[in-house]
């Protein structure tokens, strides 16, 4: 069993609320990679209609499709920053006052699940009968836990966004002085775009999907995906180094912009190469958190 100071990391409620969708000024005349013009709706708030275990292609009407409740802390950029940065995949997010929550609808202390980050918001799944009954400014408490967790005998693994049920649905195995991971896919490191060198754990990086060359390495991604990324370091920002290895799990979906794609929130990186990728179409989620 690989040993890790879980037992040590804190656990810490941070509220935010669901928020509506923000759309850029220049969204109706945005330019996809190949040359044409589109509209780009806007990919946070609710999304009713998209969830984890979907495929990451193939949207119309918003770019970046982040799936569930999208929530944050915008009355104060210090407590948004918080929960952007403590909140792990997996923790508990747990409804704390809801608009329509009455003797008919009982809406508080439903737990969802937090399912990644993205444009500064914790994303989290809950149910469609509940998602369907949340507003915009309905509130969220997140039992936030995994920050600063290690793997106590791989001092050169980093690991980041990893709550302790998405810990324990991993099943981290080693063998040969590396950490095994199961993953769907193998994603080469020079399709890294957006993203490239800023923090990894309070955010995301993209992995580009406007190249026709590289559409069949990434067709059949799915959100929720575990997925590893060669040649690409995340324990000190997110930068190419040759041989670093990262594992990450796609958060949004693919994008139309020159650049962007797929969002990856990192989980494992190693500039040693010690992980080692074993390929699991059931490497998702959906199937890790048992989301319907």
């Amino acid at each position: 069993m690989i040993r890790t100071n879980l037992d040590q990391c804190v656990e810490i409620g941070i509220s935010g609320t669901i928020q509506n969708p923000s759309v850029a000024a220049n969204a109706e005349t945005r330019t996809a990679s190949d040359g044409s013009a589109f509209a780009s709706g806007a990919a946070s708030g609710l999304v009713l209609n998209v969830k984890v275990g979907d495929t990451a292609f193939g949207w119309a009407g918003a770019d970046e499709v982040e799936p569930g409740a999208a929530i944050a802390d915008c009355c104060c950029d210090d407590s948004n920053r918080a929960l952007s940065l403590l909140a792990c995949v997996g923790n508990d997010a747990v409804i704390t006052d809801a608009t329509f929550d009455n003797k008919d609808v009982k809406l508080k202390g439903v737990a969802g699940v937090v399912t990644g980050k993205s444009h500064g918001r914790v994303l989290a799944y809950f149910p469609k009968r509940v998602l369907e009954k949340l507003v915009a400014g309905d509130r969220i408490q997140v039992r936030a836990q995994g920050n600063g967790l290690k793997l106590l005998d791989y001092p050169d693994i980093h690991v980041a966004n990893i709550g302790p049920k998405l810990l324990r649905a991993m099943n981290l195995s080693e063998k040969g002085g590396k950490v095994r991971v199961q993953v769907t896919k193998i994603v080469p490191g020079r399709l890294l775009g957006a993203g490239a060198g800023s923090p990894s754990q309070a955010g995301h990086f993209d992995i580009q999907t406007t190249s026709t060359e590289d559409q069949k390495i990434l067709e059949q991604i799915r959100l929720g995906d575990l997925v590893t990324i060669t040649d690409v370091d995340c324990t000190r920002g997110v930068r190419y180094e040759k041989n670093a290895v990262t594992i990450g799990i796609v958060c949004h979906a693919s994008s139309r912009r020159a650049g962007h794609g797929i969002g990856i929130n990192a989980l494992m990186s190693s500039t040693k190469g010690q992980i080692e990728a074993i390929i699991m179409s059931k490497a998702n989620l959906a199937n890790y958190l048992s989301l319907g």
